[in-house]
């Protein structure tokens, strides 16, 4: 076990979700620098440099990788996620590959283009309907289907302008039941390393952009084996200490593996009610190199809204009442933030986490949307 009194962590990230992690690390005793201006290699080193710190935690996409690179080549500093997880976690293409022909992970047919030319032939050869994305952007971002020959040059134009390379990814669409996130926790020790499974979270996007997810979904038991088996497989090939989302598609008893992130996701916020230990706590505790338990304490759900716009001012007393009507709900809970740096008298975007437990996860998440329904008032 880790002794992490005095031992500094430098946390890469900005927002809410960087905020709770951070306050995770200061709970088990440990000095948080948190950085949110971190994609320029130069001064990351610099600063690394200055503060000297025990931990380098990247909570953030857009990190100089060279930078966690050089770093993670000193013996008194340990990075995580790795800078090898970092970096395909931005690679769709080197992700796939690792995933696929290395690892013999069951995946939906793909193929990459590097040209409209090139998808117009694979759509030719693999016909319709296609998921067409950039390899190289955040989740959903430059996302679309292809249903009809039409279709191929936007997809190309919107998935190039979401990513950083002009080379997209495309994928025959499988019929699936549901799709889940396993949060899976690596951790090392003196056995070597292990990984802990959470209850597999379900999740979907609402119509008005919400992020909806709840603990548990239920998979039979050759689909948790299933499951399972993909997560350590491709957690353990990816390396380091901490959380990862793993995000699997399930058929059935069938699973296939559709993407890895090596850091902490919003539909993992369903943990804060849901679990013993939260996301936040779990990562924390597995960097720090301390003991974990994946314990479900009861079912529960979450739902994530988003700023829509410039937000409007919102006098107290109307946030009182709309706080008020949401935690009437039972066994709820409400996360609010003012989603920009706003002055005095400014309008202010709204982000908003609402939670809820049940003894079914089908009440859970009807409690949870009641809470979010209240909330969003305050739009």
């Amino acid at each position: 076990m880790s002794d992490t009194n005095g031992e500094t962590v430098l946390l890469l990230g900005a927002g809410e979700r960087s905020s709770e992690l951070a306050l995770a690390f200061r709970h088990l005793g440990a000095d948080v620098v948190t950085v949110s201006d971190h994609g320029e290699t130069q001064a990351l080193t610099a600063l690394i440099d200055e503060r000297r710190p025990r931990y380098v935690v990247a909570d953030a996409a857009t990190v100089a990788t060279d930078a966690l690179i050089a770093v993670a080549e000193r013996d008194d500093v340990e990075v995580f996620p790795t800078p090898r997880a970092t970096r395909l976690s931005l690679d769709g293409e080197g992700l796939r590959r690792l995933a696929a022909d290395e690892l013999g992970l069951p995946t939906a047919p793909f193929w990459f283009a590097g040209s409209v030319e090139e998808l117009t032939a694979i759509v030719a050869h693999a016909g319709f309907p296609m998921v067409v994305k950039p390899v190289a952007a955040a989740p959903g971002e430059g996302e679309s289907v292809l249903l009809r020959p039409d279709d191929v040059e936007p997809a190309w134009r919107h998935a190039t302008a979401a990513g950083n390379l002009k080379r997209v990814i495309a994928e025959t669409v499988v019929e699936v039941d549901f799709e889940v996130t396993l949060l899976t926790v690596r951790t090392t020790g003196a056995a070597g390393p292990t990984v802990h499974f959470c209850e597999p979270i379900g999740h979907h996007q609402n119509d008005d952009d919400a992020l909806e997810s709840w603990q548990p979904q239920q998979l039979s038991p050759t689909a948790l084996d299933s499951a399972k088996s993909i997560a350590a497989r491709i957690v353990n090939s990816l390396g380091g200490r901490g959380v990862f989302a793993v995000e699997l598609l399930v058929r059935g008893d069938e699973v296939y593996f559709s993407d890895v992130r090596p850091r902490l996701q919003d539909s993992g916020l369903v943990t804060l009610r849901s679990q013993r230990l939260s996301q936040f706590e779990l990562h924390a505790r597995a960097v720090l190199g301390l003991p974990v338990d994946t314990i479900m304490i009861s079912p529960g759900a979450v739902e994530v809204s988003y700023p829509d716009g410039e937000g409007r001012a919102v006098p107290d007393r109307e946030i009182r009442a709309v706080l008020a009507d949401a935690l009437a709900v039972a066994e709820s809970d409400v996360r609010l933030f003012p989603a920009t740096a706003a002055g005095d008298g400014d309008d202010v975007p709204w982000l908003s986490w609402s939670t809820a437990t049940a003894q079914d996860p089908i009440v859970a998440r009807d409690r949870a949307r009641r809470v979010a329904t209240a909330v969003r008032r305050l739009r």
